[in-house]
């Protein structure tokens, strides 16, 4: 017979499955961080239909991923961090359609890398929801 667990019991909580959360937090501090010691690569996939300076939206996600990444290296609020990852790699998928889209004149290996970001969200979100059923 089989038991399934929707998460893992309260006193286990905070300590099941760290690794997944310390690599995607330590990953997502790391871009956070490139948003800003380099700005200007992420300034040019921001959609040009988007209101205001595209350096804006650059520091906005800056933020975003710092942020999350620390909530998700932070035990006490990994579950917190694991939506919040959700929801950023959803936020930013219009930006990775967008670099497809800009790419395109771009040579191959460039735009394969491109194409190949979106898919990549898939195990992403997946990775994250999985970080929040085990937190």
């Amino acid at each position: 017979m089989t038991a399934i667990m929707a998460s893992p019991p309260p006193g286990r909580q905070q300590i099941a499955g760290p690794a997944r959360a310390y690599r995607m937090g330590a990953a997502l501090v790391g871009m956070g961080v490139l948003h800003f010691v380099a700005p200007k690569p992420f300034d040019g996939i921001v959609p040009a239909e988007l209101p205001g300076n595209p350096r804006f939206y650059t520091y906005a996600s800056g933020v975003a991923e710092v942020a999350t990444g620390g909530l998700l290296l932070a035990p006490r609020t990994r579950r917190l961090g694991a939506l919040a990852a959700v929801a950023l790699f959803l936020a930013v998928f219009p930006a990775n359609l967008n670099m497809v889209r800009l790419w395109r004149d771009k040579p191959l290996p460039m735009r394969i890398g491109a194409i190949a970001r979106l898919p990549l969200q898939i195990p992403m979100i997946t990775e994250a929801l999985k970080i929040y059923r085990n937190s």
